[in-house]
């Protein structure tokens, strides 16, 4: 089963009322099955594939690494949503092409895939309100909508470096100058996708 644009815009909606967004029972509503694993390197950050025993009522299973902070679980969730409601058809369900990974994937897809998932996870009039509420800085951003700074660098427009600070400095600051594209930039949104032999560690994965 997949599911429409505007299928998901109707149930997504309710979970983009507040912050930070509930991303697990966001998927879990959409139908998906959620699992997280610990048998990964850390380069690998998550997949879908389809998994017509451990998936849920869609027929989809997300994984994600256990062994990477919140944050990055969360984005790589919704990364993964984005996939499955914008790129249904490149999710394959043969043994050998059940997981969409990375590298089979035009870069287009990825973008699409990464703004989905900031979009979801950052929804405009809470920013606004968080804004309104006197909210300014990239890090206190961050920590309301439980992103990282960087993605939460990129949701904004407004470059963002984190270094260490100097005697009565703080420990961040802006840049003058930033990429054309932010959301092609941002090193935590390019998700990697394992290989046949991470794929069979997968049943080691506990839902979520």
């Amino acid at each position: 089963m997949t599911l429409s644009l505007t299928e998901y815009v109707g149930i997504a909606r309710k979970y983009r009322q507040s912050a930070p967004v509930n991303v697990v029972r966001l998927a879990k509503e959409i139908g998906l099955a959620v699992y997280v694993t610990g048998d990964w390197p850390d380069t690998i950050s998550g997949m879908i594939r389809k998994d017509r025993k451990k998936g849920g009522k869609s027929g989809y299973a997300v994984t994600v690494n256990d062994k990477h902070c919140e944050a990055r679980r969360r984005f790589t969730i919704a990364h993964e949503i984005g996939h499955f409601v914008l790129h249904p058809d490149l999710i394959g369900d043969r043994l050998g092409d059940d997981i969409l990974y990375r590298s089979h994937l035009p870069d287009i897809r990825e973008t699409e895939a990464n703004r989905f998932a900031a979009n979801l996870l950052i929804p405009t009039e809470l920013i606004e309100k968080a804004a309104e509420a006197g909210v300014h800085t990239i890090p206190d951003f961050a920590r309301i909508f439980e992103v990282s700074p960087s993605t939460m660098s990129v949701r904004l427009g407004v470059p963002f470096e984190i270094r260490e600070p100097a005697d009565g400095e703080a420990g961040e600051r802006r840049l003058d100058t930033g990429p054309d594209d932010p959301a092609d930039s941002a090193p935590e949104m390019a998700l990697h996708r394992p290989g046949s032999a991470q794929e069979t560690r997968r049943r080691n994965a506990r839902p979520l």
